[in-house]
């Protein structure tokens, strides 16, 4: 269900939002979805200068931020919306494309944690959607390096704070699968670590992503497991999955047997979400034939 209730708010009722130059309007109430503990729920975020709108920097933004604050809302960063992975050449296989994807999103990090914007409103909250953890901690170091060596010169004023304080305080963090990213999970600050199932794109590995998981943290003491598979979303989000059910009910295998009983096929599928490869068979598929097919879509 969509809510118009916190665009309402920020930008008036009924008004709309131009998408990028040359494309029609857009409804501004596409941009909030309702959850069941709040009238507004999530919003989600895009770059907005590469969409034709003001910087994020621009105080243009600071009504809505407001709201956010307000209705505590999490604004929602994704590795398509922020900045999008750059390819070397449509002659580029489409592996090395797809590797870069998430760590992509460091760029965008970078604009979000410089961001002065965050000394305004202490209690915005902002996650970055399908970009990973295992980056985080060097990315931490550099961004508090940037400040120790450029800081005279930059002006960006952190008082008594680092960069990386303002990343931890302010930004919630996902990964899909990230063995390395957990072994360093209190660097990056478990408290913002979340788990994402991604489905249903072809990094999902639904329906076996609870073992996939639980491979990944069954060594983790329990508490830590339920900070990062559900408590630290349900706390950020505002969001309870478990109210009015049963323990009992919420295991996987109770899910799962739920599921098969509603006729959900819950058996494992390809890669590709399920679908045939359409490509040449005789050479690595490029950059180019998958720009291609979307450019189609």
């Amino acid at each position: 269900m969509t809510s118009v209730a916190a665009c309402s708010k920020w930008r008036g009722e009924g008004s709309t939002w131009a998408s990028s130059p040359g494309s029609p309007e857009v409804d501004q109430s596409r941009w909030a979805w309702s959850t069941p503990s709040s009238s507004v729920g999530a919003y989600a975020a895009l770059n907005p200068a590469i969409a034709g709108f003001p910087s994020l920097h621009d105080k243009y933004w600071y009504p809505l931020w407001k709201v956010c604050c307000d209705e505590k809302i999490v604004l929602s960063c994704h590795i398509g919306t922020g900045a999008s992975a750059a390819h070397a050449s449509d002659l580029s296989p489409i592996g090395a494309w797809i590797t870069s994807m998430p760590i992509s999103i460091a760029n965008s990090a970078a604009d979000w944690t410089f961001a002065e914007f965050w000394d305004d409103f202490p209690a915005l909250k902002m996650a970055l959607s399908e970009g990973g953890i295992g980056w985080i901690p060097y990315f931490l170091e550099r961004a508090d390096a940037v400040q120790r060596q450029h800081g005279t010169w930059t002006h960006r004023d952190f008082g008594r704070r680092r960069p990386s304080d303002v990343f931890r305080e302010h930004i919630i963090t996902c990964f899909i699968e990230d063995a390395h990213g957990l072994k360093s999970r209190h660097e990056i600050g478990i408290d913002h670590i979340t788990w994402e199932c991604d489905y249903p794109h072809s990094d999902c590995a639904w329906p076996e992503s609870p073992e996939m998981l639980w491979d990944q943290v069954k060594d983790f003491p329990k508490d830590e497991i339920d900070k990062m598979t559900h408590l630290n979303v349900m706390r950020e989000f505002s969001y309870d999955p478990f109210a009015g059910a049963a323990p009992q009910t919420c295991s996987v295998g109770a899910l799962r047997a739920e599921a098969r009983a509603k006729g959900v096929d819950t058996r494992p599928e390809p890669s590709l979400g399920g679908l045939t490869s359409r490509y040449d068979t005789d050479r690595a598929v490029t950059s180019g034939d998958v720009r291609k097919v979307l450019a189609g879509l």
